[in-house]
């Protein structure tokens, strides 16, 4: 298949066509066909009843044997049949794998495309919104905007055929609702424009009142709503925010609505006039019976089309036309080279040191240096502990190793090699981290620990990964949690799945630190993933993380400074650069910084 999403490239309507062709085109091609019959149907619908009512009154009247109403018969039999099966066969089985197949692409290609994007777009709350909007549904867009193209199509062959009926009969008839008909299509455009940049604005309270709902009613925030009682004033907010988007969209919606109410009845008046016109016509014998009937019939459908069904397929069409602005500027997002490739193999890798030289950094459309002319060396096989307050930059040194923002000054240098100069396979072999707000996977806790060396999976050594696995998960203390668990390491996590175990926030902490020591990266990172223990239980983590890393570089960054003890060196971090450095026993012994942030918290470990 094809690559029907490309960076940088402007999307225009035909795209609507153009991309699901090149996913599913056997299936397009049956939908184009039976909307092209769709269309001339009511035509030839008004033929055969022209034919039907007049064959029907010579019968009556004794001009015509009774054996000439049997094509008509026939004809409106067929016309019945069709209609039938194609509602049956056309959209209960065509169209449902239609979008199944196109479900299955934009699903994979949006993710994709996500994955890959650059890291500061994430924390960029524009750049989110945009993100949001384009991937929120995706198929539902393409497929709305497709279906609006052929919609139009389909209208242009029914009215045409109609009109060239109507035309041959009363010419001016069908001029008149032409020209009534366009400035409905003016309005459905500008309103349907108008409508989307409603959206876009909404988007902002709607995300906002996501959040709040998802706080009203996830498993996690039970407890804390329960004990709290914060229901009500968060529901409070949840409102608030759902009322601004409500009102922005329904003041789109209401303009919309009375332009095109009004613009309608002009055109209803119009056609009724039309009509009662016909009669002239039908009095002197111009037309027959069966002819008045069905062209009241068509004129009554033209009216239809004309002034809801057309305009508001304009209306949406211009609303996909912004959509595709959207998907443009989305795609056009730069992305992190080599961002979906699998580490590289542990043979291609060595460590030996990492070196800070005058590194200067701020975080995206922020003033604010995070790091400022930051200098630092750290060797191999050593455990360093980075500890500091809130924003001195700890954690944004993680950022920098493993590459997530690139846009920093000076040099960082892995074993006297530039950062820059590492293919992001390579960083991804060599740092393994555990953060702060870790994952928790509805899965297995087998695939919760194996995702940690995705690599792995793809060998044919069963033996050596489950033993590895088992060394990492007994390691961290879960041994006593697996046995007790229905179906040991096989059994499933989380309330998603029906016997599902759910863990304690303990648990899934050790969990997530066996998947980073089943890693067999270079470099271990814990990023404050214990604060949510006690004091003494988060040392006894890193004094386990720390023996099973002996033979590997390790960093804990953490507020808690009984953990740091465990350290051969401890940086501490004041406004983006080093303010002290050294072990336990020297920091404490210049009585600096690092001493009376030990001496407050001295009481939690004894």
């Amino acid at each position: 298949m094809k690559e029907m999403l490309k960076n940088n490239k402007e999307y225009r309507l035909f795209d609507f066509l153009r991309i699901p062709f090149g996913v599913c085109p056997g299936y397009l091609l049956i939908i184009v066909i039976n909307r092209i019959i769709n269309a001339l149907t009511p035509s030839f619908t008004v033929l055969v009843t022209a034919d039907f009512v007049d064959t029907a009154l010579s019968i009556f009247r004794n001009e015509e044997p009774y054996h000439r109403i049997i094509i008509p018969l026939i004809l409106y039999m067929v016309i019945i049949l069709y209609s039938t099966l194609n509602r049956a066969f056309i959209s209960n089985f065509i169209e449902i794998r239609y979008n199944m197949q196109m479900d299955r692409y934009f699903r994979s290609e949006m993710i994709k495309k996500r994955s890959k994007l650059e890291y500061k777009y994430i924390e960029n709350s524009q750049s989110w919104d945009l993100i949001t909007r384009t991937c929120k549904d995706p198929l539902g867009k393409i497929s709305g905007g497709t279906k609006n193209l052929l919609d139009i199509a389909d209208i242009i062959l029914r009215v045409g055929s109609l009109m060239i009926i109507l035309m041959t009969q009363v010419w001016w008839a069908a001029l008149v609702i032409f020209i009534a008909a366009i400035p409905l299509l003016v309005l459905a455009a500008k309103g349907g424009k108008e409508i989307y940049k409603s959206i876009k604005e909404s988007e902002k309270y709607t995300r906002q009142a996501d959040y709040y709902h998802r706080v009203l009613s996830n498993r996690e925030n039970i407890e804390e709503r329960t004990l709290f009682g914060y229901t009500d004033e968060i529901n409070k907010k949840w409102y608030n925010k759902f009322e601004s988007a409500r009102k922005v969209s329904l003041k789109a919606d209401l303009k919309y609505f009375v332009r095109m109410k009004t613009s309608s009845l002009v055109t209803i008046s119009i056609s009724i006039s039309i009509i009662g016109f016909l009669l002239l016509p039908l009095s002197q014998n111009a037309i027959t019976l069966g002819m008045f009937m069905g062209l009241t019939t068509a004129t009554l459908d033209l009216v239809q089309m004309m002034s809801w069904y057309l305009a508001d397929v304009v209306s949406q069409l211009a609303q996909d036309r912004e959509y595709l602005n959207d998907l443009t500027d989305f795609m056009a997002l730069s992305e992190r080279e080599g961002a979906t490739d699998l580490p590289a193999l542990r043979e291609q890798i060595s460590f030996e040191s990492i070196e800070f030289i005058n590194v200067s950094f701020q975080y995206p459309d922020t003033e604010k240096y995070i790091l400022k002319n930051f200098h630092l060396k750290l060797e191999k096989n050593l455990h360093y502990a980075f500890v500091g307050v809130n924003g001195a930059g700890k954690t944004t040194i993680t950022k920098l190793l493993t590459g997530m923002y690139d846009n920093y000054t000076g040099d960082i240098l892995i074993n006297g090699k530039n950062l820059h100069d590492y293919k992001l396979a390579e960083l991804k072999a060599v740092f393994s981290i555990v953060y702060q707000d870790f994952a928790k996977y509805c899965i297995s806790m087998k695939d919760n620990i194996l995702l940690g060396n995705i690599c792995v999976l793809e060998e044919n050594n069963p033996d050596t990964r489950a033993e590895s696995m088992y060394d990492s998960a007994y390691f961290i203390g879960l041994k006593e949690v697996i046995q007790k668990m229905p179906n040991g390491i096989e059994s499933f996590l989380g309330k998603i799945t029906e016997g599902g175990t759910d863990l304690s926030g303990g648990e899934w902490q050790r969990l997530a630190i066996a998947r980073a020591l089943y890693n067999p990266a270079l470099v271990r990172i814990l990023d404050e993933p214990t604060a949510a223990l006690d004091p003494v239980a988060e040392s006894n983590i890193y004094e386990m993380f720390g023996r099973i890393s002996s033979d590997k570089t390790t960093i804990f960054i953490t507020h808690r400074l009984g953990a740091a003890k465990l350290a051969d060196e401890i940086i501490v971090m004041d406004e983006g650069c080093v303010g002290e450095k050294g072990s336990h026993d020297f920091l404490m012994s210049l009585g600096g910084t690092y001493a009376k942030m030990y001496e407050s918290q001295r009481s939690w470990y004894l």
